[in-house]
């Protein structure tokens, strides 16, 4: 037994998401950070790697220096995994290249630019065999583990609607500022097709197939563009109808003034509803045709096994955000020890390149639809 060895591009001293991997990755004792090319400044990132105790011949240029030199390091030494912490339009090529070279891949939401890129390195994890970890954090969540389990279980009996909202006020200092603030979200080239679908959507997107376990088959979006000079959309509303058959709603906005990070689904079926709320993580609602309203939280009474068994802490503390990032981390960790280990076990639960193909799919089935005035449009070509 010994800790997996993660190198990490991108995420330097300073990146709110470098230090968010760092810590999540970390939680369960599993995982130390080896080597890193944290910025395309050879200086930053060194000063970044002495910062975090790292020697500096493990601190690289460029991602390609890292993944070359670390693949001709002995097995004993060498990184186990890389994890990828850029803007949107530096995640394909490292993917890529790390997983050519036999590395397994984490890598931040959304995974590529194009829907090409995408199944490009869906194809890359079949032929290679290697493990790929796509952090859409909010599916580690205990509380969402447990709506998940109650609709496969089916406490909820048909599902037939969904609903999902995540609105954010961030960008309306932008908008007020007449677009004078213009971080790389709303930049095409390093954000995509995709603004606020791309950086928020795609969550929403992800969080309703989870739970419900059933794709989004169509969509029929109505995407706003709110500023001046704006090209990427920062707001929208967007119809679903889900491979199952439900029906659904989805609103999406970082310019709705004064919330903050508000995150919401909600589950309709025969049997039952239930409502998750980011901003209040450890609970789950749940109402029913034929008995009193629920709260369920984590280590309670009626959870789920699996739900009980990620629970770091007891019931009445709060778990939340780092958590749930740390419980993909541990998922794609236990994974990755039984291939070094040569056991065979099941996936583990967590988020994988499908699912970033999907992202990514929805992103551009969006905008499709929002340019021919919201017609439906297929996420599969």
């Amino acid at each position: 037994m010994r800790k997996l060895r993660m190198g990490m591009v991108g995420g330097g001293i300073g990146s709110f998401m470098g230090d968010v991997h760092r810590k999540a990755s970390g939680l369960d004792g599993m995982i130390e950070l080896v080597c890193g090319a944290f910025n395309s400044s050879l200086e930053k990132t060194i000063a970044s790697g002495k910062a975090l105790y790292l020697p500096e011949d493990r601190c690289y240029g460029s991602y390609q220096e890292m993944i070359e030199k670390e693949k001709q390091l002995p097995e004993g030494e060498r990184m186990d995994f890389v994890t990828i912490v850029t803007p949107n339009h530096l995640h394909f090529e490292p993917a890529k290249m790390a997983l050519e070279n036999g590395f397994h891949v984490v890598c931040d939401k959304p995974m590529t630019l194009t829907v090409e890129e995408a199944k490009t390195l869906e194809k890359l994890v079949e032929k290679t065999g290697l493990l790929f970890a796509l952090t859409h954090n909010y599916t580690g969540n205990a509380m969402v583990k447990q709506a998940r389990a109650m609709v496969l279980n089916g406490d909820l009996g048909a599902i037939y609607k969904v609903q999902v909202q995540y609105l954010q006020g961030w960008m309306t200092a932008e908008v007020n500022e007449q677009a004078k603030i213009k971080p790389w979200r709303a930049d095409p080239t390093k954000s995509g097709i995709g603004g606020s679908l791309a950086d928020i959507g795609t969550h929403a997107e992800n969080l309703v197939s989870y739970i419900t376990n059933s794709e989004i088959a169509e969509v029929a979006a109505d995407l706003g563009r709110i500023g001046k000079d704006r090209v990427l959309d920062n707001d929208g509303n967007i119809l679903l109808r889900m491979k199952n058959g439900a029906k659904g709603t989805m609103s999406i906005s970082q310019v709705a003034t004064g919330e903050e990070n508000a995150l919401i689904v909600k589950i309709y079926g025969s049997k039952g509803s239930i409502e998750w709320n980011q901003e209040d993580s450890t609970k789950l609602i749940a109402k029913w045709v034929d008995k009193p309203q629920q709260t369920f939280t984590p280590d309670g009474i009626a959870v789920y096994d699996n739900v009980r068994a990620i629970s770091r802490i007891p019931k009445g503390h709060p778990e939340g955000y780092l958590e749930a990032f740390g419980n993909i981390y541990k998922a794609f960790g236990l994974h990755l020890m039984s291939i070094l280990e040569n056991k065979t076990i099941e996936k583990p639960d967590y988020p994988s390149v499908k699912e970033g193909v999907n992202g990514v799919e929805f992103i551009y089935a969006a905008v499709k639809s929002d340019k021919e005035n919201s017609v439906w449009t297929a996420l599969k070509a």
